[in-house]
């Protein structure tokens, strides 16, 4: 059985959780409830770009009964263009290529030239709808196929790969470790199978580089032992709070379901509904 609506929920809650984080140090205390203000001064319980990246992401997949990239970008476009100034560097780039006529396997490669590479970690925290959707292993390529339509770097879309196979598979009742160790031996980049397939060895760090994002989120998930704790662990690691904290949300939705978010947090999530 898949269970979806958990795992898009969680990234949703894990993004609003830590949107009011986003690019500060570590708090002293930790927080534990929806809060407003952050770098946009957002109300309480809204999310970012991370989630309406997501969301568009899973309504191309239902509307084209599959991955189809023209249809992605065109969505993804159309969710910039409500709210640019929450878009990251390499996705903001790309998109304003984009707009300006020029094809987008060529922003892609005018991005990454740029700004000298394209890790960040928009690709990833986007491409969880992808593990709802497939099964693994075929929702490896397509997450490769997806992070590539803006971030020319294949690590970003290597990252997206590893943390998606885990979504898909606990999606459809696969256990924790169980989905870890597919995910891990269908990684065929050695920086991600090193980091991510060993994550225990290294000590989280909140960045925007998608290595070290996805890294700090897949932590976060597998030392935890409910919902609550794991994405508590991630958004009060600071600096990028809110894309830990979205992709931690996805991982951990997708294995202890919807009945685990508690219900403070949906009951204040802008939004709720659309995510249902």
């Amino acid at each position: 059985r898949v269970r979806p609506a958990g795992s898009l929920i969680a990234l949703a809650i894990g993004d609003a959780l830590g949107a009011p984080l986003e690019g500060s140090p570590q708090p002293d205390a930790w927080v534990t409830e929806m809060l407003p203000g952050g770098r946009h001064s957002r109300k309480k319980g809204e999310w970012t770009d991370d989630t309406l990246q997501a969301v568009a992401v899973a309504e191309s997949l239902v509307a084209c009964k599959g991955f189809c990239e023209n249809d992605i970008v065109k969505k993804l476009s159309g969710s910039y263009i409500v709210r640019p100034e929450w878009f990251g560097p390499t996705s903001s780039a790309f998109f304003n290529l984009v707009r300006s006529g020029i094809l987008p396997h060529h922003a892609a490669l005018i991005v990454h030239k740029r700004n000298n590479g394209s890790r960040s970690n928009g690709s990833v925290m986007r491409g969880f709808p992808l593990g709802i959707f497939y099964p693994a292993p075929e929702v490896c390529t397509i997450s490769l196929a997806c992070s590539k339509v803006t971030h020319y770097d294949p690590v970003a879309g290597h990252c997206s790969a590893f943390l998606n196979t885990m979504v898909s598979d606990m999606c459809r009742g696969t256990s924790r470790g169980a989905a870890f160790r597919h995910a891990r031996a269908l990684c065929v980049n050695q920086e991600v199978h090193t980091r991510l397939g060993n994550y225990d060895d290294y000590e989280p760090e909140p960045s925007l580089d998608c290595v070290l994002c996805s890294h700090a989120a897949l932590y976060c998930f597998m030392k935890a032992r409910t919902l609550e704790y794991a994405l508590l662990s991630a958004i009060n690691l600071g600096g990028d709070a809110d894309t830990v904290g979205a992709c931690c949300g996805a991982l951990a939705g997708a294995y202890w379901g919807r009945v685990a978010i508690p219900e403070r947090w949906s009951s204040e999530l802008v939004g709720y509904p659309v995510l249902v």
